[in-house]
């Protein structure tokens, strides 16, 4: 990511590890009827299996700790006021809505939904602070110049890279690399690898890449208390322990400003 908030948005996201998220639609396990595929690829039937790392079987995922209504807080005004930052002919405009947003997340249950009313206002607030850094206040879909920039990792056999297809930073929050655009099609049900493109022109898929994304390597450990250095590190690390501090503070800007608008304090620990 850079400094100045109108290229921010366009190095994408660089995730690690396997991401897998709720719901899950898709499993390598090939586990026996009633045990379940953990994502780490070992079935078993106790919590560590089945619990929130649970990717195929009888899953049993935590039940959402409150009713907090998502949509009450993530209003109309605050997406325009989001808009606000942005050029009236961004492509993001007529993309990016609230309409999808809800419709979406109500595939992720868990979303917003952690801890107390305040721990949920956090999450909201930490979420959109990173979808408005990295899409310059959701104006943007795809990564500026990503074409020109070789997003395969051949390391990663699972996901081989179709020539064809460039693997750069696409959605709310910019999913990049071969073996992300692969492990999220999977999850999602779309064909990542050879169709990456679907990210920057279904706006379902796309929020739907963004919320599989938080979800896996952000809210749970979030809504734990670590603070929202921690969701930076999960988002872009290579921003942390000096890599881009003006980026580290930009989101941080984002996120104690949203976090005020709810009425909420920020927690500890706000820098990665």
């Amino acid at each position: 990511m850079k400094t100045k908030l109108s290229t921010l948005v366009f190095l994408g996201v660089f995730l690690t590890g396997t991401l897998l998220s709720e719901p899950v639609t898709s499993q390598k396990c090939n586990c026996a009827r009633g045990l379940c595929c953990s994502k780490y690829g070992y079935c078993g039937t106790d919590d560590a299996h089945c619990g929130r790392d649970c990717r195929g079987g009888p899953c049993s995922l935590p039940a959402p700790q409150n009713n907090v209504d998502v949509s009450g807080i993530v209003t109309q005004a605050f997406f325009n006021q989001i808009f606000s930052g942005a050029a009236s002919n961004c492509p993001g405009r007529g993309f990016y809505t609230r309409e999808v947003f809800l419709k979406v997340i109500r595939d992720y249950q868990h979303f917003g939904r952690s801890g107390s009313v305040a721990d949920s206002k956090r999450e909201i607030a930490a979420f959109f602070a990173h979808v408005t850094h990295e899409t310059g206040h959701l104006c943007y879909i795809e990564e500026i110049n990503g074409h020109s920039k070789d997003y395969c990792d051949k390391s990663k056999t699972d996901y081989p890279c179709n020539p064809r297809k460039s693997y750069h930073g696409r959605g709310p929050i910019q999913l990049s690399w071969n073996y992300n655009y692969g492990s999220a099609g999977e999850s999602l049900g779309f064909d990542g690898l050879n169709n990456p493109d679907i990210v920057a022109t279904d706006s379902i898929v796309s929020f739907k890449t963004a919320l599989w994304f938080w979800m896996e390597n952000a809210h749970w450990d979030f809504a734990s208390g670590t603070g929202f250095g921690d969701t930076i590190r999960a988002v872009n690390k290579i921003e942390c322990d000096g890599g881009n501090r003006g980026a580290v503070n930009s989101r941080v800007r984002y996120y104690t400003d949203y976090c005020r608008q709810f009425g909420v304090a920020t927690g500890n620990n706000l820098m990665c």
